[in-house]
């Protein structure tokens, strides 16, 4: 009975294979459940580890941009004062900028610029709402563009170009339905009322931005060639940056000259990772650390073999992104991943990443773009909800259909 039981079951790494495999311990031995206790912590510790450095590697880089208004010149290529131009422009801008710097960053940077093109709030919870949808579309079709597909490539589920491949059009399409329904509206008539606010860049803003993004879109790059964790490329793009920035500045070297305080002032290095979100970091590794014990007991492993026979995965991971609009999208993700085990860029990891990435905007809380464009605008659960939730239903079921077509 004992050696039945679920007790006597753990789900490791297996050295040989590298797989996570089913381990089976006689009940007495107490000192082999401690030490395959102790290895399996520190594999899913060190896993863990991996996607936050790479995240506070990224957060970093964009708060370096920032810091030198880089994000301020996207204003510039705004010339229109047509709102329903303006809605495609900043829509697709969205997009673009989501899937080099996570989406959330992307909602942050073109909500602040579209406050400054239109005044009015009424108008602009609109535009913001837009932002949302585009944000979370285009994250979804690279791998550094929001935290799952970032988790899904750094566990080797998919990689960068057959991600890309598979999701540039279903994720197009998210936003292209909405925004062709949008076309149309009464809201979206005529010209922005009010003046738009004039900024004044810092010299070299341009450069910045282009660098930060140049350094962001070598991580992948550097992964392919040579074949090292994603994180060691991002650490290198942050030292370039950080070198950059460091010059720019140019801060005094002098470490008897300047106080530990002053030194901290002084460096933009310094103050970016001191704007990291630290809480946000928690959150994840609090998350993918209960969702790991979750899967070396077992449990989502039982729970992915009653998932598959009773549905497809197909209709499962349609369901995740429905589920995502309700709840985070990264233990969704997490969870999926021990679920399945389908090889390197099997459909079902493809059309996780779309679904995980865009369901969430159905509903404003169902990602963190729209609960951050929720503070920043004031937009009511209900508002989105009665104008914007069918919208993005209709995008999200067009990129289902069209990934369906497609594979």
């Amino acid at each position: 009975m004992l050696e039945n039981s679920s007790v006597n079951q753990w789900f490791a790494e297996n050295p040989l294979t590298g797989k996570v495999e089913l381990v089976r311990l006689g009940f007495f031995d107490s000192n082999a459940r401690i030490e395959l206790f102790n290895s399996t912590l520190l594999h899913h510790l060190g896993k863990t580890a991996e996607i936050l450095i790479f995240l506070m590697g990224a957060m970093t880089i964009v708060e370096l941009i920032d810091h030198f208004d880089g994000f301020s010149s996207v204003k510039n290529i705004i010339k229109t004062k047509k709102k329903i131009k303006l809605l495609w422009v900043i829509s697709f801008l969205a997009f673009s900028l989501s899937a080099v710097i996570d989406n959330l960053t992307a909602t942050i940077v073109l909500i602040t610029i579209i406050r400054k093109i239109v005044p009015e709030q009424t108008e602009r919870i609109w535009f913001s709402g837009f932002i949302v949808i585009a944000a979370n579309a285009g994250g979804a079709w690279t791998p550094i563009g929001d935290v799952t597909t970032t988790m899904l490539w750094m566990a080797e589920k998919v990689s960068s170009w057959h991600l890309v491949k598979n999701l540039i059009i279903p994720s197009l399409l998210n936003i292209f339905v909405p925004l062709l329904i949008a076309s149309f509206m009464s809201i979206f008539k005529g010209n922005i009322s009010g003046n738009a606010e004039n900024d004044t860049l810092q010299k070299g803003s341009n450069g910045t931005l282009i660098l930060g993004i140049a350094m962001i879109i070598f991580v992948p790059l550097f992964k392919t060639l040579t074949h090292t964790p994603p994180y060691l490329g991002m650490m290198l793009s942050l030292s370039i940056m950080a070198i950059f920035a460091e010059y720019k500045s140019n801060r005094a070297l002098s470490l008897t000259s300047i106080s530990e305080n002053q030194k901290t002032e002084f460096s933009p290095t310094l103050k970016a990772v001191s704007r990291i979100e630290i809480p946000s970091i928690l959150f994840f590794l609090g998350i993918l650390m209960t969702v790991a014990a979750l899967e070396s007991t077992g449990l989502i492993h039982d729970f992915g073999k009653t998932v598959n026979q009773s549905m497809s995965s197909f209709q499962f991971v349609t369901l995740i992104g429905f589920a995502s609009a309700i709840f985070d999208n990264v233990p969704l993700v997490a969870a999926s991943m021990g679920m399945f085990n389908q090889q390197t860029d099997a459909n079902v990891w493809h059309l996780l990443a779309y679904a995980a990435g865009t369901g969430g905007s159905m509903l404003v809380i169902g990602s963190a773009a729209g609960v951050v464009a929720m503070g920043m605008e004031k937009i009511s659960f209900s508002w989105y909800l009665k104008n914007l939730t069918f919208l993005a239903f209709l995008g999200y079921i067009a990129g289902i259909i069209a990934f369906w077509l497609l594979n």
